[in-house]
């Protein structure tokens, strides 16, 4: 018991020493799955080493049994190398550094059946045992949820600077999202703000918008419980394409009504913890 004691105090010594060098660490969360938490992650990334931080931004993909991170920057079929400083993560195209547990899998049929406590091990290593090196951001995409990862992240990195909440415009992704607010307030998290997904879908022939998800969930919520509403993506089939081709939509699509929303959040996101 007293080794493994020591080895955890030893382990979060090198979780505080390895984000130190962290400037700003933003958690992408949502309690319902499928609102596009790991896109959201990934064209932030994206958007920012974009913006006069390459290489100095980094994703970490907490989502232990379901990862994505990796198809949606081009990284997959990369491997975590060991080094003297601790473990190289995989750099995108874009510049993005990044850890996931797809690196680590076998193969695409591969489960990780795993219980709590080997989830959390995972992320600590993933924080301390990583060499990260300097970076401005740090994004992390935290899996559907107020369990294991997101306890496990608000515990073990100092000083979180903000967290995006993900919501879709239906009512039941509000009905869950306001338990993850609820849950980002309990442990002293900022809120960065509530960012509606999916918010309408326009038509590439004649323009029409419709509102496939129902209209207004995202500002709803934040006039229910007093959280800035940050900003609506439009719902555009060609981000699922470029995701599965391991291309952001923000480089592919700039001109998109899509990439300009997402560009506006960045700024926000700029603005918030600048201040």
């Amino acid at each position: 018991m007293e080794d493994r004691i020591k080895e955890f105090k030893e382990q979060q010594e090198r979780i505080s020493a390895s984000m130190a060098k962290v400037k700003y660490k933003i958690i992408i969360l949502s309690g319902k799955g499928g609102v596009g938490k790991s896109t959201i992650a990934a064209n932030l990334a994206t958007a920012l080493s974009r913006k006069g931080h390459a290489n100095r931004v980094g994703v970490l993909d907490t989502d232990i049994t379901g990862p994505s991170i990796p198809m949606m920057l081009g990284t997959r079929r990369r491997k975590l190398d060991p080094g003297p400083e601790g473990i190289s993560p995989a750099v995108s195209p874009f510049g993005v550094k990044t850890v996931s547990m797809d690196y680590l899998l076998l193969d695409d049929n591969t489960p990780v059946i795993w219980r709590g406590p080997l989830k959390s091990t995972a992320i600590r290593q993933f924080l301390g045992d990583v060499a990260w090196d300097i970076l401005d951001y740090l994004i992390i995409d935290l899996p559907p949820g107020t369990g294991d990862e997101a306890l496990s992240m608000v515990r073990y990195i100092p000083a979180i600077s903000g967290a995006i909440v993900v919501t879709i415009p239906s009512e039941v992704s509000q009905m869950v999202v306001r338990k993850t607010i609820t849950f980002a307030r309990k442990m002293n998290v900022p809120l960065i703000g509530i960012l509606e997904n999916m918010s309408g879908f326009i038509c590439p022939n004649c323009g029409v918008e419709t509102n496939i998800f129902n209209t207004g969930g995202g500002e709803k919520l934040s006039n229910d419980l007093g959280v800035p509403f940050i900003g609506k993506i439009p719902l555009d089939q060609r981000i699922c394409e470029d995701s599965d081709r391991g291309l952001p939509f923000i480089v592919e699509q700039p001109e998109s009504s899509a990439a300009k929303a997402f560009m506006s959040l960045v700024d926000k996101v700029e603005e918030f913890v600048e201040r």
